[in-house]
């Protein structure tokens, strides 16, 4: 059997793999909604995402290295690289994501993201923001981790993007905790931007199973815990956005 066609074989392999995954995931979930008599809580729907995710992250072949303190509840920031961020965070700790709203409509993804309670921003409408804010807000007096993207957008991951302070509302006011996260990459058959990344105007399923074809890749994450926060949003913004910053030149040493 050639090379070329034995890596054909391998996406085609996974992908089957990641739909019984899928199926299995949703099995799962039916009886958490059948144990609580109705939709579980949030807290609950973390526990059943972190599962569907760690199973997840041994489709894909990825080796986590996590260091720092994992947050369990408060307001988390990280940087934004991939599709896979979430499948990371969530394998590490339960968390309750904010998102775009176009994510939900993605296939597969946007059905898990809607079952695990993710909070749906209409980015384009300005008059959203409070009711996310007050969402994450509600969220967080419950004791759950709620994990914000600030950079709004995906990168390639050479550099971080500057943060939007729009919905850093709530971790200005205490006693919520706030940490700092930063993710990177590494793949050895191939590039981290191109393959593992997905920004610009990449499509969904061809990056997938393009991913899906790689024979594993690398993974670091890194959480650091702020002390003391400003009052001030925008302020807020900057300084995390240096935390992330600090984070990412360790990596490099």
């Amino acid at each position: 059997m050639n090379r070329s066609f034995r890596r054909s074989l391998l996406p085609a392999g996974r992908s089957l793999w990641l739909a019984c995954e899928v199926v299995l995931a949703l099995i799962r979930f039916a009886a958490l909604v059948a144990a609580h008599a109705g939709i579980p809580d949030r807290t609950a729907r973390g526990r059943w995402l972190q599962h569907v995710c760690r199973r997840a992250l041994r489709v894909f072949h990825v080796h986590l290295r996590v260091t720092g303190p994992v947050p369990s509840s408060g307001l988390l920031v990280c940087n934004h690289l991939s599709y896979l961020d979430v499948l990371i965070l969530s394998a590490t700790t339960p968390c309750v994501f904010v998102s775009k709203c176009e994510v939900q409509h993605w296939p597969v993804f946007g059905w898990f993201a809607s079952l695990a309670g993710t909070l749906f921003l209409h980015r384009e409408k300005r008059s959203d923001v409070p009711r996310i804010t007050r969402e994450m807000r509600r969220v967080l007096d419950a004791g759950a981790l709620v994990v914000l993207f600030p950079e709004g957008t995906t990168s390639d991951g050479r550099e971080v993007l500057p943060f939007k302070s729009s919905l850093l509302e709530p971790a200005t006011q205490q006693p919520h905790g706030l940490s700092a996260g930063f993710i990177e990459y590494s793949l050895n058959d191939g590039s981290v931007a191109d393959e593992v990344c997905y920004w610009r105007d990449m499509t969904l399923l061809p990056h997938l199973l393009n991913l899906l074809g790689k024979r594993g890749l690398d993974a670091r994450l890194c959480f650091t815990e702020l002390r003391e926060v400003s009052p001030d949003r925008k302020h807020l913004a900057r300084q995390l956005h240096s935390e992330v910053l600090r984070l990412k030149e360790s990596f490099s040493v």
